[in-house]
């Protein structure tokens, strides 16, 4: 990399695990940690979210369930059928570990400095309150890293 520690922070601030049915994997989490199932909520259409895959934009959505598990997040997520990120891997890796995630200042300059090292954009997008990219960075650290980044 082009500077030392490119993201600024070595603090993860979740895990993103690709799940068939959130409702049942929820209830097993809930279960196993004897804590309350979180309700799912689904991800933005595309105009309001922006989501682009391989640099196309894309009708993707996606369930989410947030288990806040002490200093890090645990993320399901269920995919629908359009082209992501999330239903690449489910389809290519089945169900399991699909990210662990930074908050960053800067997106775009760290998309950038990742880019020219080999670690290019595989799909980004806006949440209410921010955005996320997901770097592909499984050639070097064995995973795909997802940038975030809050307005406030």
């Amino acid at each position: 990399m082009d500077e030392k520690n490119a993201l600024g922070t070595n603090v993860i601030a979740q895990i993103g695990i690709l799940v068939n049915d959130i409702e049942t994997t929820s209830q097993a989490y809930a279960d196993f940690f004897c804590i309350d199932k979180p309700e799912w909520s689904l991800t933005d259409q595309l105009e309001r979210a922006q989501t682009e895959f391989e640099g196309n934009p894309t009708e993707a959505r996606a369930k989410l369930a947030f288990f806040d598990m002490g200093s890090l997040q645990l993320e399901l997520i269920e995919p629908d059928h359009y082209p992501s990120t999330w239903r690449k891997h489910l389809d290519e890796h089945g169900e399991g570990p699909h990210h662990i995630a930074f908050f960053v200042k800067g997106m775009n300059e760290k998309m950038e400095l990742m880019g020219r090292n080999q670690m290019p954009l595989l799909q980004k997008g806006e949440y209410t309150g921010g955005r996320y990219a997901y770097i592909d960075t499984f050639k070097d650290l064995k995973i795909i890293l997802e940038l975030l980044e809050n307005d406030s």
